[in-house]
């Protein structure tokens, strides 16, 4: 199958819609945040607390990881 690439605000929606069933999301943080250094570009949180479960989060990794991207699609750089 050819490569398919998927723009980074479509990646992001997609992993979001598979974790929020777990009460999970995948939020972006500014890079003029002063929380930036701590957190990276994507962290990943639990919904009902706003709790931090991991920062600095690969989502194209991620979406691997969950069934949200597919073996032939890739993150668009």
């Amino acid at each position: 199958m050819e490569p398919a690439y998927i723009n980074e605000l479509a990646l992001l929606a997609r992993l979001n819609r598979k974790l929020t069933p777990r009460d999970m999301q995948i939020k972006r943080c500014p890079e003029d945040s002063s929380r930036y250094p701590q957190l990276g570009r994507f962290y990943h949180i639990a919904t009902p607390t706003g709790e931090v479960l991991t920062a600095h989060v690969d989502i194209e990794d991620m979406a691997r990881k969950v069934g949200a991207l597919r073996d032939w699609e890739y993150l668009e750089r």
